[in-house]
């Protein structure tokens, strides 16, 4: 099924994998697929070099990501000289990015919490909205759910097309978010469990042992270099002895500071740190962030990501 914005974006299906890492594997796996794999570059050293390790396992359109906690101006021109063509934005002002992906021939993408979000981002240029719901996993930018919010966002900036995110897990969700006026559906949690995204087993394991009540929303848990960032993640030992204290501020939390893990590049993971475990991490694995939305219920097995964009397409 393709929706006017699978044409816009050169895509087969209705489906966009949330950016949650500089995977270009699991990105390039899901654009093969026909829907739209992403890649997250705001924490990239080297954003063009992330571009084109992607295009060199896809011929297909990808997108990258764009974090605006920072000036990312000189990131994103690496990433456009590099061939990107489309940019997603969130947690920030997108005003002044969008015309030198607009003068690169590319789309632009903003993830928005509210109707009000939405019109504004419009205004500034913005191609394709993303309405993300409370539902979701990792940072969460807004506090509506996405059963009002998708049809608020649809009718505040049509025919500009928007995509739903939040709380979708199954091929169900993505035929309800497309009755609600979306013309694709934005999933992360699903996609955590796709063979070609190298998490911690352990990691792994929670996912698909938990239920739908297990991921909490914390306004400022894992917010070391990340600060007032919302998050959905799996509740651990770190959040627990957290919530004991009474959840006091940084320098006063259980643990504050203290290294519990390594990434298997040896690089420090200290407590509270927005840091999910991958595969080769090392160390207290269950007390770091895992990040899921409520519908990590709905995601069972690990599956290579193609299986994955099979199935939630399978009632279109």
């Amino acid at each position: 099924m393709r929706t006017p914005v699978c044409e816009l974006l050169g895509i087969e299906q209705p489906i966009v994998q949330a950016p949650m890492s500089d995977i270009t594997g699991l990105a390039a796996a899901v654009s093969n697929a026909g829907a739209l794999g992403m890649v997250t570059l705001t924490w990239s050293a080297d954003t063009a070099a992330v571009v084109r390790e992607t295009a060199a396992l896809t011929s297909r359109p990808f997108g990258g990501n764009f974090v605006l906690t920072s000036d990312h101006h000189r990131d994103l021109d690496r990433a456009l000289e590099a061939g990107l063509k489309i940019v997603s934005f969130m947690w920030g002002d997108p005003s002044g990015y969008i015309e030198p992906v607009h003068a690169a021939g590319g789309i632009v993408l903003c993830t928005v919490g509210s109707a009000a979000e939405a019109r504004q981002a419009v205004g500034s240029g913005v191609d394709v909205i993303v309405a993300q719901g409370w539902e979701a996993g990792g940072h969460v930018w807004g506090k509506v759910g996405t059963l009002p919010l998708v049809p608020a966002v649809v009718d505040a900036v049509a025919p500009v097309p928007v995509i739903a995110a939040g709380g979708i897990g199954d091929a169900r969700g993505v035929a309800a978010v497309l009755a609600l006026g979306a013309q694709a559906a934005w999933l992360g949690t699903r996609f955590l469990l796709a063979d070609e995204m190298p998490i911690h087993e352990d990691y792994r394991r929670r996912l698909i042992a938990a239920a739908e009540t297990d991921p909490q929303w914390y306004p400022d848990l894992y917010d070391v270099g990340w600060p007032d960032s919302p998050h959905r993640a799996l509740r651990n030992s770190t959040a627990s002895a957290w919530d004991a204290a009474g959840r006091p501020p940084d320098s006063q939390r259980p643990g504050a500071g203290d290294v519990i893990a390594h990434f298997g590049s040896g690089e420090a993971i200290v407590r509270y740190e927005p840091a999910p475990p991958m595969q080769g991490t090392t160390g207290d694995i269950e007390a770091l962030s895992m990040w899921a939305g409520q519908s990590v219920a709905l995601a069972r097995q690990s599956q290579p990501a193609a299986d994955i964009v099979a199935e939630l397409t399978s009632r279109l």
